[in-house]
């Protein structure tokens, strides 16, 4: 089967199971595939209850009920792309832009090694990211990031959360947490960072997630 059945295969999947858990699926999904993950990118999702809540301004109620049907949701994702795909995972990691209705969704894949995408300008990203990281947490203690086609580009970050941060967690504020941390992070990548114009690309969409269990955390970076 060539990537593009894949691809197309995959985004298929992906949408069916967003409509069967959240009651409406959404207008695209762009799929893509690569040595060291899978990302999906998803566009105008967003139903009437949560649209509600939106406009009440209720993002932590809004975030937390997609948190657990995306909890749901993503052991099967899993499942398909080992079963039917011989693809399997190490992470999967999603965050949803709210101000257009996208959302993103990247999947680790498990693998012995990859080579480094030692694209131009590397470097420069990684100490970007790495001073955010400092100001708002502290520095990772390891960085990595690669391209994903000509629009994405995948940051993975390990080793950040400090100690308030894990205890927090440990007393249940997990959801808190994230919505905190991914309101401070985008703020912070988005004005002090010159990620965009470094590269030469017009800045689209920044999603973030983390994996507070094994503390690592993605960023993906889309550009137009």
């Amino acid at each position: 089967m060539s990537t593009t059945e894949l691809t197309s295969q995959l985004s298929s999947y992906t949408g069916r199971l967003l409509r069967e858990r959240f009651g409406k699926g959404p207008e695209s999904i762009h799929a893509s595939i690569g040595e060291q993950c899978i990302a999906m990118h998803i566009r105008n999702f967003i139903g009437p209850v949560e649209r509600f809540l939106l406009n009440k301004e209720e993002e932590q109620a809004f975030r937390y009920t997609r948190e657990l049907l995306m909890k749901s949701l993503l052991p099967e994702l899993s499942a398909y792309l080992k079963d039917k795909m011989a693809i399997e995972v190490s992470e999967i990691f999603y965050d949803w832009g709210i101000h257009n209705a996208s959302g993103m969704i990247v999947a680790l894949i498990k693998h012995s090694g990859v080579a480094v995408d030692d694209y131009a300008g590397r470097e420069e990203v990684h100490a970007q990211i790495n001073e955010v990281s400092r100001k708002v947490q502290k520095e990772p203690e390891f960085t990595d990031s690669w391209w994903l086609g000509p629009r994405t580009l995948i940051i993975k970050r390990e080793g950040i959360l400090i100690p308030l941060e894990k205890e927090l967690i440990g007393l249940g504020y997990e959801n808190t947490l994230k919505t905190t941390k991914r309101k401070m992070e985008k703020r912070y990548l988005e004005d002090t960072t010159t990620i965009a114009p470094m590269l030469g690309k017009e800045l689209s969409d920044i999603y973030v997630d983390w994996d507070f269990d094994k503390d690592t955390s993605v960023i993906a970076y889309t550009f137009q």
